[in-house]
C-alpha cells in the first residue's frame, strides 16, 4: 500500500497532516458513538442528496454496541457514479471532510473521505456503489457482530492484539482482520 507523503504522488506536494499517521488505538466502546452517526448521518443527507442512491449506514465497529473501537465512525453510502467523488469532495471540504483520491486509497470499490475534527480522525465515508460485494460485506459483517456475542468477544480481542502490533501502520491493522472478516460473513 502506497503510503501518504508528500511528493510521493502526483498532486500531493503537501505536509503530511497529523491525523493521516496518527497511531492506531481501540478503545471502550462510547454510548454516544450512535447518536454522533445519526448526527452525522444527517448533516451528509442534506449536503450529498443529490448524489446519494441510498440511506447512510453507520457500519464499523463504533456500530456495534459492546465492543471496543478505534474512536472513529464509520459511514458507508450509495452512489451510482463513483467519479462524482471530487464534485462531492468540493461540498464536503467545507464540513470538515478531507477526500483521499484512488491513488491513496488504493481501494478501488470506494471513494474515501476522513472527517476531521481537532486535527484527529473523527469518522470515516465510504462511498460505495451499493450493488458491489463490498458493500454488502460491510453490512454483513456489521450485522453478524450485532447478533453474535461470541463473535464480537473473538474480534475485540484480535482488534486489541493487532493495534499493539501494529499501532502505526493502518494498512497492516486491515490487512490483518481480512482472514477474521472473511470468516465470519461466510458463516
Amino acid at each position: 500500500m502506497t503510503q501518504w507523503r508528500a511528493g510521493s504522488l502526483p498532486g500531493v506536494n503537501e505536509p503530511v497532516p497529523q491525523w493521516a499517521t496518527e497511531p492506531i488505538t481501540i478503545v471502550d466502546p462510547d454510548p454516544s458513538w450512535p447518536a454522533q452517526a445519526a448526527e452525522l448521518r444527517k448533516q451528509l443527507v442534506g449536503l450529498l442528496d443529490h448524489w446519494l442512491t441510498t440511506d447512510i449506514h453507520h457500519v464499523g465497529s463504533t456500530a456495534v454496541p459492546e465492543l471496543p473501537a478505534k474512536p472513529i465512525l464509520d459511514l458507508m453510502a450509495g452512489a451510482a457514479d463513483l467519479d462524482q467523488a471530487t464534485a462531492i469532495a468540493a461540498v464536503l471540504a467545507a464540513h470538515g471532510w478531507h477526500y483521499l483520491p484512488p491513488e491513496l486509497d488504493q481501494r478501488p470499490s470506494r471513494r474515501f473521505f476522513v472527517h476531521v475534527v481537532g486535527g484527529r480522525r473523527h469518522a470515516h465515508l465510504h462511498l460505495m456503489r451499493p450493488s458491489t460485494a463490498d458493500w454488502q460485506r460491510h453490512l454483513d459483517f456489521r450485522d453478524r457482530l450485532l447478533a453474535d456475542p461470541a463473535l464480537r468477544a473473538e474480534y475485540a480481542a484480535l482488534k486489541r492484539q493487532l493495534a499493539a502490533t501494529h499501532a502505526d501502520d493502518r494498512e497492516a491493522y486491515t490487512e490483518a482482520k481480512s482472514a477474521f472478516i472473511t470468516r465470519a460473513t461466510a458463516q
